[in-house]
């Protein structure tokens, strides 16, 4: 059985949205079960066999982006899968937007009318250089027109990072020092939950839904890169109906 997170946030009727989970699919470990990802060193033949699963639930197969945890954002109708980019958004109706995530934060965001959707992949390196920027930049709206859900990532338990993170945020914008916990290790706890709302409020997005989830600490139902090292790969997926 697959499992699906749907997103519990004010979107239009016509905006529609999901996360997958590790549950379902046919993958063998370590990419147990429902693995996304084509670049984990999982069989191909289970990777497109799930694909083809997700694909019975969407309009369309979806754009998958080859992400590099960098800040380009592409218009998803006008690019092919397999585009390096990490963030997509469309005005299209029936094409679907996709960021393939483990640990990371994906980031998925509309307008208030339905007539823009777009996603991003947000680790801490495309977070700190600007991926949600270009995504909302990209999307033409202003952003008090905006609604955001940030998906399953890794929580601020368990997201340990060193000083060059922290000073890296801090140089950005001083307010990120109330996302990062000192440890007696001399590393920092890192919420890169508060992060995105820090870098989505900068813009004018206000309207910002969010999980609690925390990817390293539920072995059930997601993968976790931190945690596994090799692993498989969670979508979360938008498009306009």
């Amino acid at each position: 059985m697959t499992d699906f997170l749907i997103p519990d946030w004010p979107a239009p009727p016509n905006v529609r949205s999901l996360t997958t989970t590790r549950r379902g699919g046919i993958s063998a470990a370590p990419w147990d079960g429902f693995n996304l990802g084509d670049h984990v060193g999982d069989n191909p033949q289970h990777v497109a066999s799930n694909r083809d699963e997700l694909r019975t639930h969407l309009p369309a197969s979806p754009i998958w982006l080859r992400q590099v945890h960098g800040t380009q954002c592409v218009d998803a109708a006008a690019v092919a899968t397999g585009t390096e980019a990490d963030a997509a958004i469309t005005r299209r109706p029936g094409v679907v937007c996709a960021v393939l995530t483990a640990d990371c934060l994906p980031v998925l965001l509309c307008d208030e009318n339905g007539t823009v959707v777009g996603c991003a992949h947000a680790g801490w390196r495309g977070l700190l250089d600007g991926v949600i920027e270009s995504t909302v930049a990209a999307m033409g709206v202003p952003g008090n027109k905006l609604l955001a859900w940030l998906g399953p990532a890794i929580g601020p338990t368990a997201f340990e990072v060193g000083d060059e993170v922290r000073a890296s945020f801090m140089a950005r914008d001083a307010a990120a020092d109330d996302a990062f916990v000192a440890r007696q290790t001399g590393k920092w706890l890192c919420d890169i939950y508060l992060l995105a709302r820090q870098r989505l409020a900068a813009l004018g997005v206000r309207r910002i839904a969010s999980t609690d989830f925390c990817t390293h600490r539920d072995r059930d139902l997601f993968f976790s890169y931190r945690r596994d090292g090799v692993t498989g790969r969670m979508a979360s997926l938008i498009w306009l109906a």
